[in-house]
């Protein structure tokens, strides 16, 4: 059985299995350019909570490469968001990667 077709899905007693892409084009709309308007520690609250519920929603099974997929994804996503912001891109402290500066922000990992 392919589950990645259509209206796919396997069923066991109280879980159902079915293929689901949609939490990407999620993060990837919840960091767009749309968003650059939003204060930072506001849009990291909703990433996280969002994140977070997925992670709770699927936390059943060993999902150590698709967590690591998403948290390469969502960091890329979010500094991208901040180098776009305005006419005055966000800049981390000298000495400071990205990767660093998200953390600081809170940004949650899988």
């Amino acid at each position: 059985m392919n589950l990645k077709e259509e209206g796919a899905s396997l069923d066991f007693p109280g879980f159902t299995c079915r293929y689901y892409d949609d939490l990407k084009e999620k993060l990837h709309e919840m960091t767009n350019h749309r968003q650059c308007f939003k204060p930072i520690p506001r849009l990291i609250e909703e990433l996280n909570r969002h994140l977070e519920g997925w992670k709770n929603y699927f936390d059943f099974g060993y999902l150590r490469v698709a967590f690591g997929e998403i948290n390469t994804y969502i960091r890329y996503r979010l500094t991208q968001h901040l180098r776009r912001r305005g006419q005055r891109p966000f800049r981390p402290p000298e000495g400071v990667s990205y990767y660093e500066q998200i953390q600081r922000f809170g940004l949650v990992r899988l």
